[in-house]
């Protein structure tokens, strides 16, 4: 699902690097695929020990390398590629956000394959429920929460950003929309998906989750806020 993300998101690059106003060549697009990938496999699995389970890389710090055995954050993984695509901005000549909103709308796709794996993989399932599209695990129906997020973050999600970006918009729009739309979408799916390790955060109902992805959403708005001032 990662290779499938990948090569989609490659592909997708390519042909938007065509247009008069990229900041990235389409010489330089597998340059960019490499600094991403590097950053999403680092910043994932370093931030799902930080962030999902301390406790065992306080205990056995060699287990953050134990790749073979799971465990990958999103926003670990969003941190690696802003960090990667900083570095990369910086070797390149461009703005950080130039390159930021060229990539946005090429990351809905990955996202999307990475929830199918989770389907796939039999992880992450929500809430028991009786409606008619629920799956049944080891007995009991629940929501295939996964595909949810895979409708969400990665098909609607991919479709937002492709039409928003097909016009000039004021530098950060595009990354700005990307924060918005996956904080609220990941926050909203939250609410049916089991908590990590089966234990809230607070309150009896908010999960980890929700509150990474909270400053994403209020991140998002401000910046979209900003770019548009900017150009005024």
């Amino acid at each position: 699902m990662y290779v499938a993300g990948f090569v989609v998101g490659w592909f997708g690059m390519r042909v938007r690097a065509e247009r008069a106003d990229s900041p990235v060549t389409r010489a330089k697009v597998e340059d960019l695929v490499f600094y991403i990938a590097v950053g999403v496999f680092a910043g994932g699995r370093i931030g799902y020990m930080l962030l999902y389970d301390f406790t065992e890389l306080v205990a056995n710090p060699v287990s953050l390398i134990y790749v073979w055995r799971g465990g990958m954050s999103f926003h670990g993984g969003l941190v690696g590629v802003l960090l990667a695509l900083w570095v990369f901005a910086r070797r390149t000549g461009r703005t950080f956000f130039e390159i930021t909103d060229f990539i946005a709308p090429w990351v809905p796709p990955g996202l999307g394959f990475g929830r199918i794996g989770n389907f796939i993989n039999g992880e992450l399932w929500g809430h028991e429920t009786n409606l008619p599209w629920a799956v049944v695990v080891d007995g009991v129906p629940r929501h295939a929460s996964q595909l949810y997020e895979a409708l969400l973050e990665g098909l609607v999600l991919f479709l937002v950003l492709f039409f928003f970006s097909a016009k000039p918009r004021p530098r950060m729009a595009v990354s700005a929309l990307f924060l918005l739309l996956y904080g609220i979408f990941r926050f909203a799916v939250e609410f049916i998906r089991m908590p990590d390790n089966g234990v809230y955060f607070a309150f009896g109902w908010l999960t980890k989750g929700q509150v990474y992805s909270a400053p994403m959403i209020v991140a998002g708005a401000a910046l979209l806020v900003l770019a548009y001032r900017r150009r005024t």
